[in-house]
């Protein structure tokens, strides 16, 4: 019988694709970044409850394995992926509007005094945090495994090039469109008006990404899925299970040190995140719209070195190469970054920055298209899950880590030193020096022979 012929992802596919992660690019701005300046800023939420609520949408991370695995066994209306897509984003987005409710209980009850009514609506805001992280990973894990179905080996940079440069598009969008709607909202505004902007906004953005999410995907995985041609088990009766999923996943030794690659890569390159911009004011005394500005040029270097890297330097050294090369150049960026703290030049700070940004866009790709090698048909959405849980475990502690570390170089060499930066930069480089000699140990061919193997073995027992 003769297989079924697929079609090839086209460039304008793959940007339709990346509309879902513009969508969840607007929708980190909103949750992690405005809502968090309101609470803490126009609602006088204290800053450590704020921060706790919030964490609560990474706590949930271990669910992405079992979000995929459901993806794997479990078809919605005969789709694998877009249909936990679309009811994933549809969650979120109604959620979002919900947190937003719930932190104006939470506003009035701090402000009339702390009582056992205030714990328990600062208890119920932690629990809609961790309900939009299940819908967002309920989302996201099966699109990133619908990635893995519609691709080949040769054209997995580009599409990974293509669809994570549109989550910075949707980053900097979602910036864009915050201001705008919010623009009533000044310092000082009254109650009323801040919450009337923050209802507008969380009612409008997420409606528009809801609608992003189905025009991404919609037609996509029938059209190009190859899941039921590399699948073994997708007209099985007895799908794979996620204990059996996850006996498969831990069958090969290099789940473990891709595992750990992931988690010192994702340090690496984010333990900067709450002490790059504190840096630029401490030691090269730059106004706050300097060190705002420091965020755009990360996102441009970031876009360019994604763009780069899908389609002309992985095709040209290597999946792993080109991840173990955007390690040693983020490494590179860091010590930049200190010696122009060191010499105290500002625009060579800049432009390390921004070096340090295309850095980031070459190891993210060279990481997320062997991301998405890494897997098997069978269970596509568990490795998935597994490899996002590594990244959001990383992405979760990288600020605490971040914010520890300045801590202790502060009491060390003094506050607002360049010394007392001087930690979290160290360690940056020795986590993405030691994640490149990881990678070194990671055998694609081996991985894949081990977990198709621990496969048949599975579905032999169940024939027995």
């Amino acid at each position: 019988m003769n297989q079924p012929v697929y079609p090839r992802i086209s460039v304008l596919t793959m940007v339709r694709l990346g509309l879902f992660q513009a969508g969840l690019g607007m929708m980190s701005v909103l949750m992690l970044g405005i809502l968090n300046r309101v609470m803490i800023s126009e609602l006088a939420i204290p800053p450590l409850v704020a921060a706790g609520v919030i964490a609560m949408h990474q706590l949930v991370a271990p669910a992405r394995v079992w979000f995929g695995q459901m993806s794997d066994a479990h078809p919605i209306a005969g789709t694998h992926r877009t249909g936990y897509v679309w009811l994933g984003a549809a969650a979120f987005a109604l959620l979002a509007w919900g947190v937003v409710q719930m932190t104006w209980q939470v506003a009035a009850q701090i402000q009339a005094g702390w009582t056992l009514a205030t714990w328990g609506w600062v208890a119920l805001l932690g629990l809609g945090f961790a309900l939009y992280g299940l819908a967002v990973s309920a989302s996201s894990t099966p699109f990133a495994a619908l990635l893995v179905d519609i691709s080949d080996e040769d054209n997995r940079s580009q599409i990974v090039g293509v669809v994570w440069s549109l989550l910075m598009v949707g980053i900097i969008a979602g910036a864009i469109t915050g201001s705008g709607l919010l623009k009533e909202v000044e310092l000082d505004a009254t109650a009323a008006v801040v919450r009337a902007g923050m209802n507008r906004l969380f009612t409008r953005v997420p409606l528009l990404v809801v609608g992003l999410a189905v025009v991404a995907t919609a037609g996509v995985e029938a059209r190009f899925s190859r899941y039921r041609l590399r699948s073994q088990v997708a007209e099985r009766e007895d799908q794979i299970t996620l204990g059996r999923a996850l006996r498969i996943l831990t069958a090969s030794p290099q789940t473990g040190v891709f595992f750990s690659f992931l988690l010192c890569m994702t340090l690496g390159l984010f333990m900067q995140e709450p002490v790059l911009e504190p840096y630029g004011g401490a030691v090269f005394q730059m106004p706050i719209a300097a060190t705002t500005r420091l965020n755009a040029y990360w996102g441009l270097g970031t876009l360019l070195g994604l763009g780069l890297t899908g389609f002309w330097v992985v095709p040209y050294l290597g999946k792993r190469p080109t991840t173990i090369l955007g390690c040693s150049l983020a490494a590179l960026g860091f010590l930049g970054i200190m010696l122009a703290g060191w010499v105290g030049q500002g625009w060579l700070f800049t432009l390390m920055v921004f070096a340090f940004g295309v850095a980031a866009g070459v190891t993210t790709t060279g990481a997320l298209t062997l991301m998405l090698d890494l897997t098997l048909a069978e269970t596509a959405g568990t490795f998935i899950g597994a490899w996002g849980l590594a990244q959001a475990l990383a992405r979760a502690l990288s600020t605490l880590c971040g914010g520890g570390l300045l801590e202790l170089g502060s009491r060390w060499f003094g506050a607002g030193s360049f010394w007392a930066y001087v930690p979290v930069f160290g360690t940056q480089i020795l986590l993405l020096l030691g994640a490149a000699l990881l990678l070194r140990t990671v055998d694609v061919k081996a991985f894949t022979h081990r977990t198709r193997a621990a496969l048949g073995e599975i579905l032999a027992q169940e024939l027995d």
